[in-house]
């Protein structure tokens, strides 16, 4: 049996990463501007110049090393950890809102409602002015 590690595929990779993201071959090709059909390949190779792999790392928004070094195993552990630390406090931070939503709206609309009404008396003056 042979106890040489294998390389990481590269093209595997970018393929996972990319799809972990929700994107598309064609997006990807068009930020990198290069057709569908070389980001397919880009992704069946094993190897790829640096520099591709630099280009692809930014479009990704990943550093070169995230790509390099990516594993099943590894999101896999990241996504578990977050539903056990998660779990562990109750209900999921980015949902825990320490204001009413609604109320912002409301505010909000109030305040626009004050410029219009700031806009129409500045306007009235104008008028009576001239």
């Amino acid at each position: 049996m042979d106890t040489a590690t294998k390389p990481k595929h590269i093209g595997r990779n970018i393929s996972r990463i990319r799809e972990l993201k929700g994107m598309k071959q064609e997006a990807l090709a068009n930020a990198i501007g290069v057709s569908q059909q070389s980001v397919s390949n880009i992704e069946a190779s094993e190897t790829i110049e640096e520099e591709k792999l630099i280009e692809v790392a930014k479009a990704l928004d990943v550093s070169v090393e995230a790509i390099k070094n990516f594993s099943e195993e590894g999101v896999i552990n990241y996504f578990a950890n977050f539903y056990d630390n998660s779990s562990n406090h109750g209900a999921i931070h980015a949902n825990n809102c320490t204001f009413n939503p609604l109320d912002k709206v409301v505010e909000l609309y109030e305040r626009l409602v004050q410029v219009e009404k700031d806009k129409i008396t500045y306007l009235e003056k104008l008028l009576k002015d001239k």
